[in-house]
């Protein structure tokens, strides 16, 4: 029994389990079903690289879409607000005659006003994010086609390195692209350094740890995709190599990732989307919180648009359509829920990447849009349903596993998620409770008590 509970360690800590790890494993089955069905073209050089730089402006969305709805809001205008910002930057810089850095400062820009905008009415007005944002759909639509006039314009070349450009080649020929060659082995240090730094804080602080024959395996599987990742992407035709998009993807990934897991604003926003009146009662300003997310969200949908319009070579009138759908789906198939309160960056990339797997495996098969679009239709509903299923018979989401470092004990040590029932009983007791804090109220530390399953305290 030993051997198979520190088996189960590989796959992310002590209280894990297979199906925590569900969401990622249905994306490495559809690429291996789609793989074999499209006659290994799915993992061709080629076309993971075309498969990040046309996905990577709706992975971005779905960044600023999670933090949206773990708030417990919707954003349905982020196309519409995407082709704006679009527009505006080529006539800045075609028009206006703006240097490309200056257009994109001036474009993100833009995107922070509309979201202020957007922003005011959902926080201190009070009206729906849904109405609002429905609005702004309708209202940025409008606007992108008056200033282009309905029509295509054109970007300068050196702007479109944003969305069209590649890593440089540098360095003697290796048969593949240098500095995809050096990102895979920076990656795959920072895994190594990342693994054992997590076992000296453990070891510090007493915990216990996994064997170490553990994360050696670990660490083998882990670096053993990163360096066949950065070959494959490395290997494409010449000119070609890793897309630009996709680092600037990357690296939002980690900032928000950081932000939302390890800060203390980020817990608000867990706080404000699992209970805002108990949140508002501990503290937290859940106004500012919706303002600073609305327009967070904006911002994200303004670089988005600027990527695709670099990619493109061209701002159109049709920029932007259906993008909202393809972000909210990739949240919610990566997990969250559409109450608020749960849901993580990470999860929403690998339902990012669900979609676009199936995606593109589809095209690859020759599959008609129609029934693509009744297949995707389909993934969300299943996915979602058996998520839902999964907590109603309380059994461990891939979500709940990752959110529930933003539970921590008294001691900073995140606490196993069937803890949490027990914790909240003993303050509605009185035992072992250190603060009368109501539930799911937020610590003076920042750290959250139960923002999912608020339940009222009676008096001793």
């Amino acid at each position: 029994m030993s051997g198979i509970k520190d088996l189960k360690k590989v796959f992310g800590g002590n209280t894990s389990n297979a199906r925590q790890f569900g969401m990622i494993a249905t994306l490495v089955v559809a690429i291996v079903i789609f793989q074999f069905l499209t006659g290994g073209l799915t993992l061709e050089p080629t076309n993971l690289i075309a498969l990040v730089s046309q996905y990577s402006y709706i992975l971005i969305l779905a960044i600023g879409m999670v933090m949206v709805i773990v708030a417990g809001h919707i954003d349905l205008s982020v196309g519409s607000v995407a082709a704006f910002v679009g527009i505006m930057v080529a006539t800045s810089m075609t028009t206006w005659n703006f240097p490309w850095p200056v257009a994109i400062v001036f474009g993100l820009v833009v995107g922070a006003a509309i979201g202020a905008w957007q922003g005011f009415w959902v926080a201190y007005v009070g009206v729906p994010a849904f109405i609002v944002t429905l609005a702004g759909m309708l209202l940025f639509r409008g606007a992108n086609q008056f200033v282009g006039n309905a029509t295509t314009l054109p970007v300068p070349e050196a702007y479109t390195v944003i969305g069209a450009g590649y890593l440089p080649e540098f360095g003697p020929n290796t048969g593949y692209n240098n500095a995809t060659l050096l990102l895979g082995l920076v990656l795959a240090a920072v895994v190594v350094w990342r693994e054992f730094r997590l076992r000296r804080v453990q070891r510090t602080m007493g915990s216990e740890m996994a064997p170490l024959w553990v994360s050696f395996v670990k660490l083998a599987v882990l670096v053993a995709i990163i360096l066949y990742a950065a070959t494959l992407f490395g290997g494409g035709r010449v000119g070609t190599s890793f897309p630009v998009s996709g680092i600037i993807l990357g690296v939002l990934v980690l900032v928000y990732g950081f932000i939302t897991q390890n800060t203390i604003f980020g817990r608000h926003i867990y706080a404000v989307g699992g209970n805002s009146h108990a949140a508002e009662l501990s503290g937290v300003n859940a106004k500012r919180i919706n303002f600073f997310v609305m327009m967070n969200m904006s911002v994200l949908a303004a670089l988005a648009g600027m990527i695709y319009v670099a990619r493109a070579g061209a701002s159109g009138p049709q920029d932007g359509l259906n993008w909202e759908l393809d972000a909210i789906a990739s949240v919610f198939i990566g997990g969250a829920a559409v109450a608020g309160g749960i849901g993580t960056v990470t999860g929403s990339i690998v339902g990012g990447f669900v979609i676009a797997v199936l995606n593109n495996g589809l095209q690859l098969m020759g599959v008609g849009s129609d029934k693509v679009q009744m297949i995707k239709g389909l993934v969300l509903l299943i996915a979602v349903a058996v998520d839902v299923y999964n907590k109603s018979q309380g059994r461990p989401s891939i979500t709940g596993f990752l959110t529930r470092g933003l539970r921590r004990d008294k001691d900073g040590i995140a606490a196993p998620a069937a803890s949490i029932e027990t914790s909240t009983a003993g303050r509605q007791s009185g035992v072992g409770s250190t603060t009368d804090a109501p539930a799911g109220a937020v610590q003076p530390n920042g750290d959250l008590t139960d923002v999912q399953r608020p339940k009222s305290t009676t008096p001793n």
